[in-house]
């Protein structure tokens, strides 16, 4: 029988080894369903973007991400719904990605939705989400058809002319009640905006009305589109009408 005392290297073997049994009970007991006493519960998260594009492998793409990133974050609705924010996720697959907790959170929000237009299925989403919506405010039905038309007509315009676009339905509270339609594209741009929202004019065979339909629809319009940029237009319907 060996009474000689464990020499370092014998004690350093069985530590690992130990810790390596240890390490393999503990994976399959997670791996089983099992909870790990050491997993935080109940945590909070805070991004801070400058710090993450810091420790990121890929740095961003262009200096429009920083701001664009900063307004999701900080929740400054305001700031969020700034045309150049929509238009730039839109276009930049980075910003898109490392926004996507954050637009999920947003489109879990009561009282907005925001709706990604592909294609013909999404503009009945669409118009279907402006109506619901609307509809809490208690708009007649004549204006709950009044608005699903004019989000139709913007749905419509992103999926003929572009690549894709979001819309995004809010009811307003203050200063009065009524809702709020942003539709974003990254499109071409509208050449000649003014042209466009003559009276008759309309560059396909849908119901006739387009971008100066939606607005005779709306109580407030407006629009800005910049080549090679993509369009923004936002409309807003008050409840009791535009001097109500």
């Amino acid at each position: 029988m060996n009474k000689n005392p464990p020499t370092l290297g014998r004690i350093a073997a069985m530590v690992l080894f130990t810790l390596s049994v240890f390490g393999l009970l503990m994976f399959l007991w997670a791996s089983f369903g099992g909870t790990l006493p050491l997993r935080p519960e109940g945590y909070r998260f805070k991004a801070d973007f400058p710090e993450a594009f810091k420790a990121a492998s890929t740095p961003p793409p262009s200096e429009q991400c920083r701001p664009a990133l900063l307004a999701l974050s900080s929740g400054d609705r305001r700031r969020q719904r700034d045309p150049a924010v929509a238009r730039h996720l839109l276009g930049c697959g980075f910003c898109m990605r490392v926004s996507e907790p954050l637009l999920d959170r947003r489109q879990s929000r009561e009282e907005e939705v925001a709706v990604e237009i592909r294609g013909d299925p999404d503009i009945v989403r669409a118009r279907q989400a402006a109506r619901e919506l609307a509809s809490r405010l208690d708009f007649p039905v004549t204006e709950l058809t009044v608005i699903a038309t004019a989000v139709s007509e913007m749905a419509r315009n992103i999926v003929r002319f572009t690549s894709g676009g979001e819309i995004v339905v809010d009811l307003l509270r203050s200063p009065r009640a009524g809702i709020r339609i942003v539709a974003t594209d990254a499109g071409p741009g509208i050449g000649d905006v003014e042209r466009a929202l003559a009276d008759g004019y309309s560059t396909y065979d849908g119901l006739g009305l387009g971008l100066p339909g939606a607005r005779r629809l709306m109580d407030e319009f407006t629009i800005s589109s910049d080549p090679d940029q993509g369009t923004t237009v936002v409309m807003t319907k008050w409840l009791g009408g535009r001097h109500g």
